[in-house]
Parts: structure tokens; C-alpha cells; sequence
């Protein structure tokens, strides 16, 4: 599994190309680490801080939408 979250075998889902029986350099086009190794643990659960900190970050993108909607509203309203 490639660390982007998407269990896929040629990294399609994180932008990726390259197919896992192609030399493997370790990480997809994400960053993230490729199972083209499988001998290598890979942890799949977040820990709860962890899960905290992603929410916080999507709370914070998610009003960063709402004011720039707002703010289109109160542009077209005019």
C-alpha cells in the first residue's frame, strides 16, 4: 500500500505511473512509500493524535472555503 492512503498496486490513485514490477526507487509520485518490497512494515492506522492534527488541518481548509464563498456571494450580491 502506497502511503497516500490508496491501496494500489501502480500508484494510479496518488498520480503515480510506474508499475511495482519496474525498478522501484521506494516511493510513488506522492512521496510516499511503495509496496514494491513487501518486506517492509507498513502501519495503516493512524494514531489518535494524528487523526487529530488531519482534522484540525481539514477544519482549517474547510473555513478557508467557507469565507471565499462568502465573500463571492457578497461580490455578486453587489
Amino acid at each position: 500500500m502506497c502511503n497516500c492512503g490508496d491501496s494500489h498496486d501502480n500508484h494510479e490513485g496518488c498520480g503515480g505511473a510506474r508499475q511495482c514490477g519496474e525498478e522501484c526507487s521506494g516511493l510513488c509520485h506522492c512521496g510516499g512509500g511503495c509496496n514494491c518490497d513487501n518486506r517492509h512494515f507498513q502501519r495503516r492506522f493512524k494514531k489518535k493524535a494524528e487523526q487529530i492534527a488531519d482534522l484540525e488541518s481539514y477544519l482549517s481548509e474547510l473555513k478557508k472555503e467557507v469565507q471565499a464563498v462568502e465573500e463571492m456571494l457578497a461580490d455578486l450580491r453587489k
